[in-house]
């Protein structure tokens, strides 16, 4: 069955969570992991694709956008649509105000909140989404 981990942060802006999740991506991708991580929309989908880039100097995290040209190989990937990743992977990291209909193939959901009382309050939903099907929680404050 899924794990959920619930990743709460202080910040309000998204530039935040977005680092935060880059950093999660990295760590699961080290551990030899395959990542899908999920957004919104296009613009959040190529922020995520460059600041993966910009990591840190130091670090390389092969990513790639989902794209319907290419074979979608890299160990992580970027998504935005309802549509299922092109195979399975280990880890989601979710960065939209909903789980995704596919979240259950995934052995681990990474939920990555702020303290914007929009994302706050779909967090709770999500929460409350996940506990009344029993799927496994964890709570983390960043």
């Amino acid at each position: 069955m899924t794990r959920v981990s619930f990743y709460i942060l202080k910040s309000t802006q998204f530039d935040e969570r977005q680092a935060f999740a880059c950093r999660l991506a990295e760590k699961a991708y080290n551990q030899g992991h395959q990542v899908y991580i999920h957004t919104d929309n296009i613009e959040q989908s190529l922020a995520l694709d460059e600041a993966l880039w910009a990591l840190r100097p130091d670090s390389f995290v092969p990513h790639e956008m989902i794209n319907s040209d290419t074979d979608n190989q890299s160990p992580v990937l970027i998504g935005h649509t309802e549509t299922t990743p092109p195979r399975l992977m280990d880890v989601m990291i979710n960065l939209t105000e909903q789980q995704p209909l596919f979240f259950s193939q995934f052995q681990r959901v990474a939920e990555v909140i702020d303290d914007n009382a929009d994302v706050k309050q779909a967090g709770r939903q999500r929460f409350q989404f996940y506990k009344e099907r029993g799927y496994e929680l964890d709570t983390f404050h960043v």
